[in-house]
């Protein structure tokens, strides 16, 4: 049976190269990265972030990776998800679900995000904080975090390399023979 893992965390707080040396460890499987930046922009192509906006495209994202899963194609989901109802929209729809929380500073995540050159995700997260009415994760909307996530990374101690193999392997022993 297909397999979902959601790598949570806040903007800048490297979901995304981990998720991205997750895959590369696990090529030898049928995988689908779905990164919400990349389906966001498709899905709200002028977003808002308001909450409404938010519950559509992340319960898109869940149904989506609900589907995939059934076509047998694994799935790794690289998306902040501020809210816990989000994540477990996902573990409520696909049985064989793990949630992955990479934990860093806010401090941190500021700095790493001023400098990224992120294909999808938009510019500036933290600087339009500051502006009235923005919703950044972490800074003016709250990240709720998952009493037990099936794994921690703190990322500002592991390399994305080492995240990676402590995540793939997970997924190996967790869902090998699932």
């Amino acid at each position: 049976m297909a397999w979902a893992v959601w790598i949570s965390g806040l903007p800048g707080s490297g979901k995304t190269t981990i998720a991205r040396e997750v895959a590369n460890r696990l090529k030898d499987r049928k995988l689908k990265v779905l990164q919400l930046d990349e389906i966001r922009a498709v899905v709200t192509p002028h977003p808002r972030y308001t909450e409404e906006e938010r519950d559509i495209v992340y319960s898109f994202l869940a149904y989506t990776a609900k589907v995939l899963t059934e076509c047998g194609i694994n799935v790794i989901i690289d998306a902040t998800a501020n809210r816990k109802r989000y994540r477990q929209l996902a573990r409520t729809l696909i049985p064989c679900f793990a949630e992955v929380y990479v934990s860093c500073s806010l401090e941190t995540c500021v700095r790493r995000e001023a400098g990224r050159r992120a294909e999808f995700a938009p510019k500036e997260i933290y600087m339009k904080a500051k502006t009235q009415g923005a919703a950044v994760p972490g800074v003016n909307v709250d990240y709720e975090t998952t009493e037990h996530p099936e794994v921690i990374i703190d990322s500002e101690h592991t390399t994305p390399a080492q995240a990676a193999e402590i995540i793939s392997e997970d997924i190996r022993r967790r869902f090998d023979g699932a």
